[in-house]
């Protein structure tokens, strides 16, 4: 019975991460204040170990202004290629493929009876942590699990710029298995060779295009990352 409670308040923690992970991934809009109240119940919930790496992102937007906070996140998410929140670009970049990739996230939500969400693309690591917290932690949890390397590569990236989002992705990483052999030899080959590319000549894939929308700052988001 001790075991099984262990298990069940391990499990409990990952979605607690999950959740507040997503909502501190979430563009800083207008709604940011009631995302950062949530995420600071969540963390009275969660161990030390969990709670301190999400607690230095909150503090960071909460200690920043609005403005500067969301260009902050459009410079980091949206024009920056090796720190793109759009999962299947760090396999699949700018290929046929991904089109295929991308509608796998979306078979996987409708797998369990929901609908990806309009205004986003599925494979937007903010919509697969609220998908994972929110309606099916195991279905999540798969996804999250198959895209390691991805989720492993965002951090390092986030790490070595200095980004205050870093430890979001540190936190997330504490709720999956580490990278197995096979896995880090695949992030090193894509840290060496980038995301694939399409051979020359072949016209864009609209599919894996995101929705345009235009933030404070005025700079259209949701382009691809450059």
């Amino acid at each position: 019975m001790r075991l099984l409670g262990r298990r069940s308040g391990e499990a409990t923690a990952r979605r607690l991460v999950w959740q507040a992970s997503s909502l501190l991934l979430a563009y800083p809009d207008s709604g940011q204040p009631g995302r950062l109240d949530t995420v600071d119940r969540i963390l009275g919930h969660l161990s030390p170990e969990h709670r301190d790496p999400l607690a230095a992102t909150t503090s960071y937007l909460r200690e920043t202004e609005p403005f500067e906070a969301a260009a902050r996140y459009v410079e980091t998410f949206d024009l920056r290629r090796k720190t793109t929140l759009f999962l299947t670009y760090w396999t699949d970049g700018d290929t046929r493929n991904r089109g295929e990739a991308i509608l796998s996230f979306a078979r996987a939500y409708r797998s369990v009876g929901v609908e990806p969400p309009e205004g986003e693309s599925p494979d937007h690591l903010a919509v697969v942590l609220e998908f994972a917290a929110t309606v099916d932690a195991d279905v999540g949890y798969r996804l999250l699990r198959a895209n390691r390397v991805p989720i492993g590569m965002l951090g390092a990236a986030l790490a070595e710029g200095g980004s205050p989002y870093a430890s979001v992705l540190a936190a997330i990483g504490l709720t999956l298995p580490a990278a197995t052999e096979r896995e880090q030899a695949r992030a090193q080959e894509l840290a060496i060779a980038g995301p694939p590319a399409e051979a020359v000549g072949l016209q864009p894939f609209t599919l894996t295009v995101p929705p345009r929308r235009t933030d404070v700052t005025g700079i259209p988001r949701g382009e691809g990352a450059r």
